[in-house]
């Protein structure tokens, strides 16, 4: 057992597609919106969105918060290594995400600004400690899920004396982002019949934040993993309230 290939298995999912088709309404239609990149990655890679049946739609929600990162976030990151001179650490998908001016971190650190990829929180603060004559800044970013390692690396900077690290934070939460694009629903505003929730962020949060939306705007939500199985299966759920 690989422990993915049996969440990509051809068969099952053309399994899964005839059931979707045979119990979704042929009167209505369905908009699913999910809420995440690695949703919206397995809908296309794998061809989800053909195998569904015409009156049901995905409808693309908010992304990763790098993928939707204002761009002035990455300029004013840019200035603090080149303009300020601090060690700027950050993840590696931040890198190539562009700036102004055709400007992205990567080509800023070509050109001589000390910018560092990382793997974890942990290594910036291992900068941190080597290099205490810096100012080391760590770009954090993240939904819910990166968030308690931003938290930790903050405790333990804190506890060590370390005045030379700080955070740049763009955190972003899930349920507030939820909760905005459903209250613009409504005829100029977006449609939807179901939401497929983050698993990841689910895993960290729970089901509590969530409760809202069946509550105060009638929509249901089914957590899905990222893989097309995953998706698929919860979108039966959905067709299925």
């Amino acid at each position: 057992m690989k422990y993915i290939d049996e969440f990509r298995d051809g068969a099952l999912a053309r399994q899964l597609a005839r059931t979707i088709a045979a119990e979704a309404d042929p009167a209505r239609s369905y908009r699913l919106m999910e809420f995440c990149g690695g949703h919206t990655h397995a809908i296309y890679r794998y061809g989800v969105q053909d195998l569904m049946p015409e009156n049901l739609k995905f409808v693309h929600g908010p992304g990763c918060p790098v993928c939707v990162l204002p761009m002035a976030r990455i300029d004013q990151a840019i200035a603090m290594a080149v303009a300020h001179g601090v060690t700027l650490c950050t993840y590696g998908d931040l890198m190539r995400v562009p700036a102004s001016e055709r400007q992205s971190l990567l080509k800023a650190k070509a050109g001589g600004a000390d910018i560092r990829m990382i793997y974890s929180t942990q290594d910036a603060l291992a900068i941190a400690r080597q290099h205490r004559e810096r100012q080391v800044v760590l770009f954090a970013i993240g939904f819910e899920t990166t968030t308690p390692p931003t938290a930790v690396a903050l405790t333990a900077a804190r506890a060590e004396a370390l005045g030379n690290f700080s955070v740049f934070c763009n955190h972003v939460l899930t349920p507030p982002a939820l909760r905005t694009i459903l209250a613009s629903a409504g005829p100029d505003g977006v449609q939807l019949d179901g939401i497929l929730g983050p698993s990841h962020v689910s895993t960290i949060i729970g089901s509590r934040p969530y409760e809202c939306v069946p509550a105060e705007f009638g929509k249901p939500v089914v957590i899905a993993g990222f893989e097309p199985l995953d998706v698929m299966q919860s979108t039966l759920m959905l067709v299925r309230q």
